[in-house]
């Protein structure tokens, strides 16, 4: 049940691995990952009202920032709900305590839409179906799609075809350099490799997976490169999505927190577990 007393969380979200297989007509990449949800994020609560305002409220936690009224994609989802039924007096005052930093992979913007999304569907009594929801999130980024049916998924196309899957147990050490990422950028370099081949679940079980996007993001943004290298000291560290943010696999809580204590201070970070839903 929904209700508007309530903080809902907006989960971050890590790519276990990412491969760019070519670029297409439209200038989108289709890829294959893996999305892995965590059970770490922002949180949002929701007061509907039918006088056709909608309010936004932001509260920032470790080192994000506040994204304007007229980019913020909560705003955007509400309105784009609001004239997929015509309902000009739907009105909602939503407010957020942002925690997933921005410009780090970790799906921040998409997870604060596709929340917002499904909560205000319920809130006013829309009647979509999460796969309605999903079509209606994807105008505004490929991952919404994932946030809405709020599942792990094995993600495809340009990110927006979605097979759930039921992932093993484990902890993750996330740290995020002091920059942000520009997906374009890293998308539209030259020295991007394109021409990964299809694989398979097994070679996702087997470890023979990568991130596409790392070399370029390790050369055009040191700080995530010199992350990398600190995280490697001690772990298998990986980079997740395009952006800032890199991480390290565990298998206990304790281990990870250990590790957490030592991260350098030029970055923040926190301990998440990984979660097959929300």
């Amino acid at each position: 049940m929904f209700n508007q007393n309530h903080y809902y969380l907006s989960p971050a979200k890590i790519n276990l691995f990412l491969h760019v297989l070519n670029r297409r007509d439209d200038g989108y990449h289709e890829l294959q990952t893996m999305f892995q949800l965590l059970n770490y994020g922002d949180e949002l609560n929701f007061k509907v009202n039918e006088s056709g305002v909608l309010g936004l409220h932001q509260s920032i936690e470790n080192g994000s920032q506040k994204i304007p009224m007229d980019q913020n994609l909560i705003i955007k989802a509400a309105n784009l709900l609001r004239n997929e039924i015509g309902n000009p007096r739907k009105g909602a005052d939503i407010t957020i305590r942002k925690k997933i930093p921005i410009g780090a992979g970790l799906g921040g913007g998409s997870s604060n839409a596709g929340t917002t999304l499904k909560i205000l569907n319920q809130l006013w009594d829309c009647n979509f179906s999460l796969e309605e929801l999903g079509a209606i999130g994807s105008q505004l980024g490929a991952d919404v799609p994932l946030f809405v049916m709020g599942k792990s998924s094995w993600g495809e196309g340009i990110g927006e075809k979605l097979n759930t899957v039921e992932l093993q147990d484990a902890w993750y050490l996330i740290i995020t350099p002091n920059c942000a990422v520009s997906t374009a950028k890293i998308f539209s370099h030259e020295n991007l490799t394109r021409n990964s081949l299809t694989i398979k679940m097994a070679d996702f079980l087997a470890g023979r997976t990568r991130n596409d996007c790392e070399s370029v993001t390790r050369e055009l943004y040191p700080k995530v490169d010199k992350a990398l290298i600190w995280l490697n000291k001690y772990a298998e560290a990986k980079m997740t999505g395009t952006g800032s943010s890199v991480f390290a696999k565990f298998w206990n809580e304790t281990d990870a927190k250990k590790l957490l204590e030592k991260i350098p201070i030029d970055t923040t970070g926190f301990v998440a577990q990984g979660i097959n839903s929300v």
